[in-house]
């Protein structure tokens, strides 16, 4: 019998078992992912994933509050610069670390390099949270506005534009809509489907599933799609500013400015997905700080541009939660400005659920590869070179989860799952200097540790202040962390040690045949 003492430390030992980033580095070789991405495709996949809801959606709420939390007013354009400057460390980070391991798997591959195994599954369970629970939530919002666009043509049938409240909403959103509204029921349960949203998703899953190229191909045209629309709006919105709508400047003080970074951070959710193609890309280390860092630059002056004209255009009191853009532009009598908007929103949702679905196959893949999954989802179509069985189990979970989960919690469990990627990142590469000082780096986090603490300090902060705001998301974060913690104990654990297992065997036997060669 063997000692308690020895299996506990085994036991530990597994838990906190590293990956040499050279194994992933292997692995990543004999995958075959097709390498298609420059550095303009990751740049396009940023600006895909963090201009979306955040301007057409989630800008209203962060300007005037919602029942749980305060605005920031006109003060926004400082939140922006605060959320910039939290995601402009751990985006460093994530270069430094993608540029020496450029594989699929993003903070959960960091995180089994620098903390261990069990680290490494619980940050890709938070990254569920960050990408499948990120794009129930936007797929919510794409079904408002292809509503409202649908009310732009009068001609379309009624059901089209006025469609039954639990065929468009989950059931939360439908009783929140529409207390009174004869919502269907199915043995004995009520049943609301938001149909548009499903098959959005279908549509994305279908797109991923034919290749990486045709879905960047795809997101140039949103993305083209929906920039043409905001330079629109800010050069015909920029003629109606009134300096007077900007007082009071920030109506609800320090505390409102850090709630509005809390909203908007919502908007860059996703950003981080790009070091998800790194398996992907071209010259990876060159090109991936290029995609990180200047997306995040130039949607940061977009978002500045986009909300010091809003905030200008229409007094604060008059911004619409759900549509603020296309409602400015009706303030200021420039009502055909509303299909535009409309067509610029769904396109700009489009390429985020595009990002989403991308980063969240692309991560149980990596976790897939590493046995914590079904070996079945590690498949490759041998065809379009993509990890098709995973594209499509995933597909079907994120189905599944839009008839459930509401739509404002599905965006705050978001931004916490993607705070705490941040942090883990930031903390990955201090680790990683001090454990491996003299391994390449091609690309490097200046002023590092300091850089990374500033991330740290900056996501943690604005979680903590978060935190004691959102009530509901608040108590499901954690209790979203229990059943990472119980599934990785009933399954992942001894899948992977089976899994290390044959990885050893085959090693021995390999030995032994050279030996024999010898």
């Amino acid at each position: 019998m063997q000692n308690p003492q020895n299996l506990l430390s085994r036991f530990v030992a597994n838990l906190l078992r590293k990956k040499n980033p050279d194994e992933f580095l292997e692995q990543s070789a004999a995958g075959g992912l097709k390498k298609s991405l420059n550095a303009f495709d990751l740049i396009i996949l940023g600006i895909s994933a963090i201009i979306g809801a955040g301007i057409f959606v989630m800008i209203g709420s962060a300007v005037i509050g919602t029942t749980e939390r305060v605005g920031a007013g006109p003060a926004l354009v400082i939140s922006i610069v605060l959320v910039a400057i939290a995601c402009i460390f751990p985006a460093l980070c994530y270069a430094e670390f993608a540029s020496m391991i450029p594989v699929s798997g993003s903070a959960y591959i960091y995180t089994f390099a620098t903390m261990g195994e069990f680290p490494a599954w619980m940050m890709g369970w938070v990254l569920m949270l960050e990408y499948a629970i990120g794009t129930i939530a936007v797929a919510s919002s794409w079904t408002g506005y292809l509503i409202k666009l649908f009310e732009g043509f009068p001609a379309l049938p009624e059901a089209l534009k006025n469609p039954p409240v639990w065929l468009i909403n989950d059931y939360n959103s439908a009783v929140t809509a529409n207390p009174d509204a004869s919502i269907p029921h199915f043995l004995g349960m009520p049943f609301c489907i938001n149909l548009p949203a499903m098959i959005i998703i279908t549509i994305i899953g279908l797109i991923l599933l034919k290749g990486i190229q045709e879905s960047a191909n795809f997101a140039k045209i949103m993305v083209f799609v929906k920039v043409a629309v905001i330079a629109l709006f800010i050069g015909v919105g920029a003629f109606y500013v009134r300096p007077e709508n900007w007082t009071p400047f920030a109506p609800f003080g320090v505390k409102g400015i850090l709630m509005g970074a809390f909203a908007i951070f919502y908007a860059y959710i996703g950003f981080d997905a790009i070091s998800t193609a790194a398996e992907e890309t071209k010259n990876p280390q060159k090109n991936l700080p290029i995609g990180l860092i200047g997306s995040l630059l130039i949607c940061s002056l977009i978002y500045g541009l986009v909300t010091i004209v809003l905030t200008g255009m229409i007094p604060m009191s008059q911004i619409d939660l759900k549509a603020p853009i296309a409602a400015a532009m009706s303030f200021i009598g420039q009502d055909w400005f509303a299909g535009a908007i409309a067509i610029g929103a769904l396109a700009g949702l489009t390429s985020v659920l595009l990002v989403l679905q991308f980063g969240t196959t692309r991560i149980l893949y990596a976790m897939a590869r590493d046995g914590f999954l079904p070996p079945i989802m590690k498949k490759v179509h041998p065809k379009f070179q993509t990890p098709w069985v995973i594209t499509v189990i995933s597909t079907i979970l994120i189905l599944i989860g839009s008839l459930f989960i509401n739509m404002q919690v599905a965006a705050e469990l978001a931004i916490f799952g993607t705070f705490t990627s941040f942090v883990i990142v930031c903390i990955g590469i201090i680790l990683l200097r001090k454990t491996e000082p003299n391994r390449p780096r091609p690309f490097k986090v200046p002023c590092c540790p300091w850089f990374p603490i500033i991330g740290i300090v900056f996501c943690s902060g604005l979680m903590i202040v978060a935190l004691r705001e959102v009530k509901t998301s608040a108590m499901l974060f954690p209790l979203w962390l229990v059943l990472g913690v119980v599934i990785y104990f009933m399954y992942g654990y001894q899948s992977n040690r089976k899994q290390v297992a044959l990885k050893l065997q085959h090693v021995e036997e390999s030995n032994s045949e050279d030996k024999v060669l010898r």
